[in-house]
């Protein structure tokens, strides 16, 4: 298991598009059996950067929502520079409770495990890993590769800084031609599943080029992000 960490942190650092960082995140997923790996950037208007294996319907319903204002991993990691076992996190309150429930009713495993990455410029970014196991189990797998993870996080950070640096050398912003082409079937009224059939990918893979194209877009959401890109002439259909 060591030495497939190993390789996989070398193949992360030969990533060079969001296609590949996303597939990092499935293959992370198989190589440590877990339900749900996750990166996503964080500023002062939301999530700035993301890929992982949540669900497409809970990402939307997360945006939807605007969890971003009372997610008590957001909350209680953006308070610490250590590690966060999610049974550590204030789940107390009703609106918590139901958030909670909800996560799972989508997909999102009882157990999370969040390391908060600080970078340059007030970056603050988090990596997680998620499965459904009991609190022995869950306990006994951070302490195995709690250390590997943190490794595995600083690793997708400087990937997405590096993606960053490209981004604001970039003379014009506008979509790449995936970022249009998912936003573009879309548009048509397809949905994620016939896009990314479409388009030869996979459905996580297409939420990263959808959830690229809404930031440079200045979106709130897939529905925005789509009437936007139709109003300013990034698309046409």
């Amino acid at each position: 298991m060591k030495s497939q960490i190993e390789s996989f942190l070398e193949s992360v650092q030969q990533v060079e598009t969001l296609e590949e960082f996303q597939s990092a995140t499935e293959d992370l997923c198989d190589i440590l059996n877990l339900e749900h790996v996750v990166y996503h950037w964080v500023n002062s208007v939301g999530e700035r950067f993301g890929a992982g294996t949540y669900s497409s319907e809970w990402v939307d319903r997360y945006l939807e929502k605007d969890y971003l204002r009372m997610d008590p991993v957001i909350f209680g990691c953006f308070q610490r520079f250590t590690p966060v076992n999610w049974k550590q996190l204030d789940w107390s309150s009703k609106a918590a409770k139901a958030f909670f429930l909800e996560a799972i009713e989508y997909g999102v495993g009882n157990q999370g495990y969040t390391i908060p990455i600080r970078g340059p410029k007030g970056q603050f970014a988090l990596f997680t890993v998620n499965n459904t196991s009991s609190d022995a189990d869950w306990d006994q797998f951070v302490d195995t590769f709690g250390r590997d993870l943190i490794i595995v996080a600083h690793e997708f950070n400087k990937k997405a800084l590096e993606f960053e640096a490209s981004d604001k050398v970039a003379s014009t912003p506008a979509l790449s031609p995936r970022e249009a082409m998912a936003i573009s079937y879309l548009a048509k009224g397809l949905s994620r599943a016939q896009a990314a059939q479409e388009m030869g990918i996979s459905e996580h893979t297409l939420r990263v080029y959808i959830e690229a194209a809404r930031h440079k877009l200045g979106a709130l959401n897939t529905t925005h992000a789509v009437a936007r890109a139709l109003s300013t002439g990034v698309i046409i259909v």
